[in-house]
């Protein structure tokens, strides 16, 4: 089938190159919307430049898999934990605040909540994510989801994203589970298309690249990993990592 006239919307969980690869094959264009329940929901999408949309479909991965740009009428920032904004710089971590005309105020008999929820008069997401120049924003991951390894943030979205460029790879979930020695360290579920067979020493030797190319240090490469049928996904469709780890204790 003629898939060239289609163009998809991902959002619900962080749209990896390996979905949007596997997409540009295809001839599908994908994009990233951002967003949540209580911001009715999106805040940002995918934003192609004249010259993103001039380079080949298989080339255009690196922008379209970005969480893009605030949509009309809304206003973004990243700040530290102190509420002041990180600089736009594509490198510098926050959390994801926001400000709109229709965004959630407060929770129903939960006050307290609705007050955390608007500190400093943003609307606070409990995204970690990076800024640039031209005002892109690329979320790294849920506050809660971040692996806090050796004194070092690990982004749990970065090695899924990176897990499922390996070609025998169909999704990935990436979480922290606790180290006696670095407080937490990487453990992957990983499934894989079918007919494919590989080992966990495939999937390390496949992240060294990484290492080479300065993305992640060797020590964010799990140690530990497991390949399963399915990975648990939320009544929504994202993945459900409180559920992962849940399981991994038992």
């Amino acid at each position: 089938a003629d898939l060239s006239n289609w163009h998809v919307l991902i959002g619900g969980s962080a749209l990896t190159r390996g979905l949007c690869d596997a997409g540009a094959k295809l001839g599908i264009k994908m994009y990233t919307g951002y967003g949540m329940s209580e911001t009715c929901p999106l805040l940002s999408a995918t934003h192609m430049k004249p010259e993103d949309m001039d380079l080949p479909l298989d080339q255009q991965t690196a922008t379209r898999v970005k969480t893009g740009i605030a949509v009309p009428m809304v206003d973004l920032q990243i700040v530290d934990p102190t509420g002041k904004p990180v600089p736009h710089d594509g490198e510098s971590k926050g959390e994801v605040v926001a400000r709109a005309p229709w965004l959630t105020q407060s929770y129903f008999k939960q006050p307290d909540k609705g007050e955390e929820l608007w500190e400093n008069g943003w609307l606070h997401t409990g995204d970690v994510a990076s800024m640039e120049p031209d005002n892109t924003l690329t979320i790294k991951d849920r506050i809660k989801d971040v692996i806090k390894t050796g004194g070092e943030w690990l982004s749990s979205l970065d090695l899924e994203n990176m897990i499922s460029q390996h070609p025998a790879v169909a999704g990935a979930a990436v979480v922290g589970v606790p180290d006696e020695k670095w407080g937490e360290r990487p453990y992957a579920l990983i499934t894989l298309k079918p007919g494919e067979d590989v080992t966990e020493q495939d999937i390390q030797n496949h992240l060294l690249q990484f290492v080479e190319s300065g993305d992640i240090n060797k020590w964010a490469i799990p140690e530990q990993m497991r390949f399963v049928d399915d990975i648990p996904k939320t009544s929504v469709g994202k993945i459900n990592k409180k559920l992962i780890r849940d399981q991994l204790k038992d």
